[in-house]
């Protein structure tokens, strides 16, 4: 295959000197509308008769021969790139794409029960001599400001805890708080006799 440029187009030669257009090659659209506007460059630099500014000739050169690799990485297979403002003839091979790494699945890391379940009794435990402190000092004014008073704090630790249960080291602590709530609620029904 052999990219050159005719006008302000350019043009893939196939082996026997046959023009094939790029989007019969699954050249992407992107690949090809830059071709063009390298060829449409390199035609304005023929026609002002620029090959003296030798920094504009370089660079417009090395834009071609960027194109070509991407375009022989696209179509697996060597591309003999003739440079316009040079005449030189360069062959850019394929460069094979690396396979993608194969990822393993993550192992679980083990569950730490004997920490977790120790974190989970000293949460209950807070838990539990908050809410019947503040329930004994209450029912003293009101059993009803006692029962509400427990609600309230129940009702503001649940989002805590719904979203913490899914949470590695959390979801210890959100069993933790959860159990002394509940065990709290138990504890209640005695206090308040």
């Amino acid at each position: 295959m052999e990219l050159r440029t005719n006008g302000e187009r350019i043009e893939l030669v196939a082996p026997d000197d046959g023009v094939i257009d790029p989007r019969v090659l699954d050249v992407p659209d992107e690949l090809v509308t830059a071709l063009n506007e390298w060829a449409q460059v390199v035609a304005a630099m023929q026609r002002a008769d620029a090959p003296e500014d030798a920094s504009a000739a370089v660079l417009v050169s090395r834009r071609g021969m960027q194109l070509a690799d991407r375009l022989s990485s696209v179509l697996e297979t060597t591309v003999r790139y003739h440079d316009p403002l040079t005449g030189e003839v360069l062959f850019v091979d394929a460069v094979p794409t690396a396979p993608a790494p194969q990822r393993q699945a993550k192992q679980p890391e083990p569950t730490p029960w004997l920490t977790g379940l120790t974190v989970s009794a000293l949460m209950a435990l807070v838990t539990v001599s908050a809410v019947l402190t503040l329930a004994v000092t209450l029912s003293d004014t009101s059993a009803f400001l006692a029962l509400g008073a427990n609600v309230v704090v129940t009702a503001g630790l649940a989002p805590s805890i719904w979203l913490a249960r899914r949470v590695l080291i959390w979801r210890w602590v959100a069993l933790g708080v959860a159990s002394g709530l509940a065990l709290g609620w138990i504890a209640m029904i005695f206090v308040l006799l």
